[in-house]
């Protein structure tokens, strides 16, 4: 058998506009594309995990347009370090292309096997891909990484140079083998009955008029496409029509948290800001349930948790109003939320999900202040006034089937702020 060339599918399962894919079918012959089901990482989640149902049936439209051209996606499972001592005993490998992932786990991870591959004299290429900016390309003058959005959002904007998406690729350098591709049962999953929708850029037009409004649904559904690279960041923004452009700056957000992650890992498990490290969290497990479940009372809250339990998205206003009413109505540390959120969302990243539940809880980088405390039936009448979107969910609601507010605002407020005062290490 020849040597071959790998290209290591990740968080960028498409074919098209996919730098590492690129470069590697630019630069060498023989490409075997993989891609390895990680059960360091899918080992926690239930057999029926939509996410894994998505991956799956993307990675089988990948492998089945590489048959079309004689080729294949070896897809695998296992430990990842594990898997690579296999395939390097497998095949004559010259070298492994892939895109860079900013996680820790991720960054840990490829190091070691990074490290693997340099024992054999095998080559490890990583690129720019899941962003348009990375870590350590916006950074302050001083050299250090910025923690306040505002003037992050402004340097990026200044360095920001569109490209359009490259959709060619030197189809005849792909691996010429056809290797059987496993069925998801075999992999030891089952499908989901939840489904990932298209994404819809119809709408983007009128974002920042529309955007805070669940029951007009005029979301782009992008989050899943973007966190799984179905979709390249380069095509997304080659759709707005201008750089000032409010939707751009959701996807800016979206850097920004990444890039305080990979400085600041420690935000995983703590505070972004020691200061609010003595807040003394109720942490009621019933109060907890009773949010996860949709039942708190509060018909802005409870129709996200079940648009969520149900579905796996949740309106980003709506995640505001349900993350900020558990970390100041019911004293329920942001980490329990987070966690919460982490096995549910379709869309779920680290980097974001935490740097949002950290927003919401005033701890974080540039959070919302402690003493913000949203009021839930305010926001259903601002955002909600017809009761459109909350009936939906709540079919019950106006029934005595539907509870009463399982703390009262005001007093949930008040005692907010005093335990957050309380709290604040000096």
């Amino acid at each position: 058998m020849g040597r071959v060339s790998i290209f290591w599918f990740r968080r960028d399962l498409r074919l098209k506009d996919n730098t590492a894919l690129n470069q590697a079918l630019s630069s060498e012959k023989n490409i075997l594309p993989i891609f390895i089901f990680d059960e360091q990482i899918i080992g926690e989640l239930p057999k029926d995990d939509a996410r894994i149902t998505f991956i799956y049936d993307n990675l089988l439209k990948i492998h089945q347009k590489l048959q079309s051209i004689n080729s294949s996606l070896l897809c695998l499972k296992g430990n990842p370090f594990e898997v690579w001592k296999e395939l390097l005993q497998t095949y004559a490998v010259k070298s492994v292309f892939v895109n860079k992932d900013y996680e820790p786990y991720a960054i840990s991870r490829d190091a070691k096997i990074e490290n693997l591959l340099a024992e054999k004299g095998i080559e490890f290429l990583s690129f720019k891909d899941q962003v348009i900016l990375e870590e350590n390309e916006v950074l302050k003058k001083d050299g250090k990484p910025y923690t306040v959005f505002t003037p992050y959002k402004r340097r990026w904007l200044e360095l920001f140079n569109p490209k359009k998406p490259v959709d060619t690729l030197k189809e005849q350098n792909f691996h010429q083998k056809k290797i059987p591709f496993p069925d998801l049962q075999a992999l030891g999953f089952k499908k989901s009955n939840i489904q990932v929708r298209a994404y819809n850029l119809s709408h983007i037009a009128n974002y920042a008029e529309t955007r805070d409004f669940p029951n007009l649904d005029t979301t782009s559904y992008l989050g899943p496409l973007l966190r799984f690279g179905t979709v390249s960041i380069r095509y997304v923004i080659s759709m707005l029509k201008h750089v000032d452009h409010v939707f751009l700056s959701e996807l800016i957000w979206r850097e920004f948290f990444m890039q305080i992650l990979y400085h600041f890992p420690q935000v995983v498990t703590r505070n972004f800001k020691p200061r609010y490290n003595g807040i003394r969290w109720i942490n009621n497990k019933d109060d907890f349930k009773r949010w996860c479940e949709g039942h708190t009372g509060y018909p802005m809250v409870d129709a996200g948790m079940r648009q969520l339990n149900e579905t796996g998205y949740m309106h980003n206003r709506i995640r505001m109003i349900t993350a900020g009413f558990l970390c100041k109505h019911l004293l329920i540390d942001w980490r329990w939320g987070e966690a919460y959120f982490a096995k549910k969302l379709l869309d779920y990243e680290l980097s974001s999900n935490n740097g949002n539940w950290q927003w919401a809880a005033g701890t974080g980088c540039d959070a919302a202040p402690y003493f913000r405390v949203f009021n839930p039936m305010d926001q259903l009448k601002k955002y909600d006034r017809n009761k459109t979107y909350v009936i939906k969910w709540i079919p019950e609601l106006g029934t005595d089937a539907y509870p009463a507010p399982m703390i009262e605002h005001k007093y949930a407020r008040q005692r907010a702020l005093e335990t957050y005062k309380r709290g604040i290490v000096k």
